[in-house]
């Protein structure tokens, strides 16, 4: 099973309407929240008024209510850095910090009921002055600073040094499904039961677990099926905490679905970060070190996930080249927008856009062909340990490089544009991605009617888990796939972990799956030895089941066995039940992707007309998956530098809180994808895989961006490539 491209087994429970996502549920009795959302990007609150509640309308709940109750959301120090104590509150208290901040929830029987009764409720605000560029904000949430080999010297010996200052702006993660929370308290047995629209079940456990101040084991989360996520459902949202803590307060099941004008407005947004880079190389184009200032766009608050992107990008700045010294400096800065965190790359796309747009100003300032100059740096001894701290497990980045040029470009690629109305360039990228990490769990058990049942602490939001999963159990257990049923998110019966993000699903998740079963096979193998007393020595696995010294004991009569406890030896669980964790050292993806553009001169309207995306996940359960992992992620990525930006106003207003907007791609504007695989299996797991989600979002962006400088002779622009920046420049460039 593994390597074969199986079809989605999900895919046509959902596709025919069968699926369960969060807005399906309603139990009996269910009332709606709305949120009072701050007009304000920076207000003291004065007082907030509560209207009469009409029929239908049962409360307004403010941070008054709750005090006491719920604390803000949890902060968690990560990879070192320094962090302010400025958490996200549940409900704003005393002050706003962002345009959409809720301020208040009103509930009522109707979610229409409770919209419109939110828009009744009275709050006076004192407005303050307005923090919206970075560079003028009065407070540091987070600050980080690596450093590692001779970075003085390898200036000092340097013959040239590269300097360039690029970034990405911010991005909405719009996912299908926006953001929501049904809860329902038990005051018998105190138990909360909360469905989430969530990356996974134990993450916002703990969290709630914070903000409520109760013990984990009286909350039940669920995560039914949820209709994408791209990193923004893995902070729970203080709406959710909200409406948990209402549930509680009113005793009445209570429901939050969020519109999309209120997910473009107020669900955490992505990147938003710049970088001062000085790349210093010596007379033949060796890269010696690697300096960078970077600054990050914050928002208004710290959410726990909040530092994971720009520390990211700090630390994968050196990508794939044998950079022997390099230091980073961090400030991550307050302003009055909503907090950034996790969006699809998670820092990583970040890094790649800088590092690989600095390479290819070095190798323009040098006048050394750009492939040229990153075949003379590319690292080729494995493991490698890069002076910022990571460790590359595996590769063959020089591979990645030739077949991506091979698909991107092959004849003719530098051949000038078709007509004189359009100028073409063509770009190359390479990146790094990491992946895996901390540990995740599986059970696996034989039922009686010789199905087997795996249970994972991961949860598939999109990636198509449900097969992958069961491709890995079947290749261990040797049975047909048909037989194996997996279970996700509920927290009262999936093991415990971490959950699904950052590319580390198959490599730790899918390896915990993978030795689940191993450890089932163990048992089969030992009551197989039983039930024909021969030696275990003397029992192998085989097809139907074990053979045991000579004779199959097939799974039909093992099934029948293992519920009878009189019959299991020591150690045997009933139904043959196992489990196991796992996690690893991180493991290192990489990828080198082609892109060839035109834009037309009359307009600046920008054509990418061919994109080749190389990347090397190692083993590959399903390649079908990952080819479309893959070709989502560029597309992401292309749209990130076609239409997409969140716009602010000098008063901290959003401007792009439609999807007239926020312009996300269609088919009609994605280019021809052509996709190539490098396998390296890692070391680091025993299926030898590595992160496959992230690297069409990693690699897309820079290698655009490469194709559009070259398209200007030069010319260094930041994404978005909107027709009238392009235009601009041409008409720079001409004059």
């Amino acid at each position: 099973m593994i390597g074969r491209s199986v079809r989605r087994r999900e895919d046509e429970r959902i596709l025919r309407g069968r699926g369960r996502f969060l807005d399906d549920l309603e139990p009996p009795g269910t009332a709606h929240v709305a949120f009072v959302r701050s007009p304000h990007a920076h207000a003291a609150i004065t007082a907030v008024g509560r209207p009469d509640l009409a029929d239908g309308v049962l409360a307004v709940v403010t941070a008054a209510d709750l005090d006491g109750i719920v604390r803000p959301l949890p902060l968690s120090a990560f990879g070192g850095a320094e962090l302010a104590d400025e958490p996200h509150p549940v409900l704003a208290d005393g002050e706003v910090r962002y345009v959409g901040q809720p301020v208040a929830a009103v509930i009522a029987r109707t979610r229409a009921l409770a919209e419109d009764a939110a828009e009744l409720v009275e709050v006076d605000y004192e407005p303050r002055e307005a923090i919206v560029d970075p560079r003028s904000s009065d407070l540091a949430l987070m600050r980080f600073s690596r450093r590692g080999g001779d970075v003085d010297g390898a200036f000092a010996a340097a013959s040239h040094v590269t300097r360039l200052r690029c970034g990405l702006p911010r991005l909405a993660a719009t996912p299908i499904e926006p953001r929501g929370a049904l809860a329902v308290h038990d005051p018998g047995r105190d138990e909360l039961t909360i469905w989430l629209s969530f990356q996974d079940v134990h993450r916002p456990r703990l969290q709630l677990a914070h903000i409520l101040g109760r013990s984990e084991e009286s909350l039940r989360v669920i995560v039914p099926d949820v209709g994408g996520a791209f990193g923004s459902k893995g902070v729970i949202a203080p709406e959710a905490a909200a409406t948990a803590a209402a549930a509680i307060l009113l005793a009445m099941p209570l429901k939050w679905t969020e519109d999309r004008f209120e997910n473009l407005l107020a669900a955490y947004q992505g990147r938003g970060i710049v970088g001062d880079l000085e790349l210093a190389l010596d007379s033949d184009g060796r890269m010696l070190g690697l300096r960078a200032h970077l600054l990050a766009d914050l928002g208004g608050y710290l959410l726990g996930a909040t530092p994971i992107p720009p520390h990211t990008t700090a630390m994968h700045l050196t990508g794939c080249y044998t950079i022997e010294a390099a230091a980073v400096e961090l400030l991550g800065a307050r302003t009055h927008k909503v907090p950034t965190g996790p969006y699809r790359g998670a820092g990583r796309p970040d890094a790649a856009y800088m590092l690989e747009r600095t390479v290819d100003q070095a190798a323009r300032e040098l006048g050394i062909d750009r492939f040229e100059l990153r075949r003379r740096n590319l690292v080729r001894r494995f493991p490698h340990a890069t002076p910022l701290g990571h460790v590359l497990d595996s590769g063959d980045y020089e591979r990645c490089l030739d077949l991506a040029l091979e698909l991107g470009f092959g004849a003719g690629a530098g051949a000038p544009a078709p007509d004189t109305g359009r100028v073409r360039g063509t770009g190359v990228a390479l990146y790094v991605e990491r992946g895996g990490g901390e540990g995740e769990q599986a059970q696996a058990w034989l039922e009686p009617d010789g199905r087997f049942v795996v249970a994972s602490s991961a949860g598939p939001h999109g990636q198509g888990q449900e097969t992958a999963f069961a491709q890995i159990a079947a290749a261990r257990l040797g049975v047909d796939l048909e037989q194996v049923e997996l279970r996700f998110g509920d927290s009262a019966s999936v093991p415990r972990g971490v959950g699904t993000f950052g590319g580390r699903s198959v490599a730790v998740a899918g390896s915990a799956v993978a030795l689940a079963c191993d450890r089932l096979l163990d048992g089969a193998r030992a009551l197989g030895a039983g039930l024909r007393d021969c030696p275990l020595a003397a029992v192998r696995t085989a097809p139907g089941g074990v053979e045991a010294d000579g004779s199959l004991v097939g799974w039909a009569e093992l099934a029948t066995a293992a519920q009878r406890p009189e019959l299991l030896p020591d150690g045997v669980e009933p139904g043959l039940r196992a489990s196991a964790t796992f996690g690893s050292e991180i493991v290192f993806s990489s990828g080198a992707h082609a892109a060839v553009v035109e834009i037309e001169r009359a307009t600046g309207r920008l054509t990418v007309s061919r994109l080749a995306a190389v990347d090397d996940a190692g083993t590959l359960i399903n390649p079908l998956l990952v080819h479309g992992q893959v070709v989502g992620g560029a597309v992401q990525g292309l749209g990130e530098c076609l239409t997409e930006e969140v716009v602010h106003d000098e008063l901290g207003e959003n401007h792009t809180v439609t999807l007239m907007d926020y312009v996300l791609l269609t088919a009609a504007e994605v280019p021809p994808i052509v996709t190539g695989t490098v396998s390296s299996p890692s070391p680091n797991n025993p299926l030898g895989a590595k992160a496959a989600g992230e690297g069409g979002t990693i690699g897309a962006v820079a290698a655009v961006a490469n194709a559009v400088c070259d398209a200007l002779g030069g010319v260094h622009l930041d994404p978005p490539y909107t027709p009238e920046k392009l235009w601009r420049a041409l008409r720079e460039a001409e004059a």
